[in-house]
């Protein structure tokens, strides 16, 4: 599992020309999930979103997490963030998930972020899909195996 957590002033997906989902502040979360991912990993993942430290607190420190200012979350599947550019200039994706197993894990995350974090916009899995949005800082971390999952 990859994720890619963009701390944001507003971001937004469409698809087919229609907004799908929106927020204002909070984070945008491209996930990637790859072969062998679980529903734990998942869970960790989940809960590390919640609880890092991306907003600033009264005295400017990055302090407050998503949690704490009841920020939003838009989640988007991202397969491509699996991709292994090791060997040539097409990037591999044999690396990721498949399809079926792919979305059942990214709506079992969907499920358990609404639960800890209330309200979540999502865009819709394997669609086309067009993001915007405004990276505030920038501030964007990466979480994968061995770097906070």
């Amino acid at each position: 599992m990859k994720l890619l957590i963009q701390r944001v002033s507003e971001a937004a997906v469409e698809t087919g020309g229609k907004t799908v989902g929106q927020i204002s502040r909070g984070c945008l979360v491209l996930l990637g999930i790859s072969n062998g991912d679980t529903e734990e990993k998942a869970d960790k993942a989940v809960d590390k979103i919640a609880k890092l430290r991306l907003f600033a607190d009264e005295n400017g420190k990055t302090n407050l997490s998503l949690t704490d200012i009841g920020g939003g979350l838009l989640v988007v599947s991202q397969f491509t963030l699996c991709a292994d550019c090791r060997r040539g200039n097409r990037p591999g994706f044999s690396g990721a998930a498949e399809p079926r197993r792919a979305e059942e894990l990214y709506e079992y995350f969907l499920k358990k972020a609404a639960l800890r974090l209330g309200s979540v916009q999502h865009g819709i899995f394997g669609a086309d899909m067009k993001v915007r949005l405004v990276n505030d800082g920038p501030f964007t971390i990466i979480l994968e195996d061995g770097n906070g999952l």
